[in-house]
């Protein structure tokens, strides 16, 4: 099936590793150049060799989005050197530690900017672009929005917020027929994760029982299964889809536990 997405300019922060990874490879491979911004060099580096060796095209940037300042400076640059931005994939985060009763301020406020503050930037300084190609904004997003994960409140917060953007947005955006969705994320096994399992006593048991309790397969969602979703909400294929949650977790989120 044809995306419709061949040398459509998109931005993918966190674009070089894990999830992020997974759908500028997509990307490139219909076609599409996508645009990685994130803090690690040398990944991005690694990422935008695979995706050469393989014919794709691809660019990246490096910024820090958790500072205001250099978001809005990324994305100067690249629309300065991309007229026709068509897209945006938030992606950049990671989940914390950041709890009810052993967090702190500080520690709270750092989790909002590291996993949410930065997805309004990017889509607010990227806007006028995307406004000219009625292009497509995706969100990624998380579980703990919905369910709650236990001493993670800046994630939940964030991810919360993640939703709340997704709509409102949607709706500012309806007369620019630019459209906004939210892919959610449960229990996606990417670098990240296996960092997880390995950090923690009996981490394979732990990996085991998680796959477990996962309704489709008894198995963990691939981060290309993320991105292919991705690519279909930024294609036309999905012109009439917008402010829509859409749920990539293998049933995890919503069928009844007793199936497992």
């Amino acid at each position: 099936m044809d995306l419709f997405l061949k040398d459509k300019v998109i931005v993918v922060t966190g674009g070089s590793r894990g999830i992020g990874r997974a759908i500028s490879h997509g990307l490139a491979k219909e076609g599409a150049i996508p645009i990685i911004v994130g803090k690690t060099l040398e990944s991005m580096e690694e990422c935008s060799k695979e995706i050469k060796d393989f014919g794709g095209k691809v660019d990246f940037f490096q910024a820090e989005l958790t500072d205001a300042e250099q978001c809005k400076n990324v994305c100067a640059k690249i629309m300065q050197k991309y007229p026709q931005v068509y897209g945006l994939v938030n992606n950049a985060g990671v989940n914390d530690a950041v709890g009810l009763e052993d967090g702190d301020y500080e520690k709270f406020v750092a989790s909002l900017h590291g996993n949410l503050v930065h997805y309004y930037l990017m889509a607010h300084h990227l806007l006028p672009k995307i406004k000219e190609e009625k292009g497509a904004i995706i969100n990624i997003g998380s579980k703990v929005s919905m369910l709650g994960q236990g001493r993670t409140s800046g994630y939940a917060a964030a991810n919360g917020g993640r939703n709340a953007l997704t709509r409102e947005w949607a709706v500012d955006l309806l007369p620019y027929s630019v459209r906004v969705n939210c892919v959610i994320v449960a229990e996606c096994y990417t670098h990240m994760y296996q960092n997880w399992i390995n950090s923690i006593p009996n981490g394979e048991e732990r990996l085991k029982q998680i796959k477990s309790k996962i309704p489709l397969e008894n198995r963990m969602t691939k981060p290309e299964e993320i991105g292919d979703m991705v690519l279909f909400l930024l294609s036309k294929r999905s012109a009439h889809t917008t402010g829509q949650l859409i749920f990539v977790d293998g049933g995890y989120t919503h069928l009844d536990r007793y199936l497992t």
